[in-house]
């Protein structure tokens, strides 16, 4: 099958689209961070971890997230360096 090459028109959708999947993506691991957030701070307000526990496994995460955010970005500007190449 013959498939013509991409006019820049449809490289540009195909970008946007790759953004909207990168943004999914994004915040997809911003709400797993909450929802683990959120299970430090029950077992801290139980009792069962400390105050300063709580506070470094937040951090943890936080910095978790950050990382992952990152990589979601740098995979997307690869993707979209690939796509608008000719």
């Amino acid at each position: 099958i013959n498939v013509p090459p991409l006019t820049e028109e449809r490289r540009k959708e195909f970008c946007k689209i790759a953004a909207k999947y990168a943004e999914e993506g994004k915040v997809s691991l911003r709400n797993i961070r909450r929802e683990a957030i959120e299970k430090i701070k029950r077992l801290e307000k139980a009792a069962e971890i400390s105050e300063d526990q709580s506070r470094d496994e937040q951090e943890n995460i936080q910095k978790l997230t950050d990382k992952f955010i990152t990589e979601v970005e740098t995979h997307l500007h690869a993707k979209e360096a690939d796509i608008l190449k000719v």
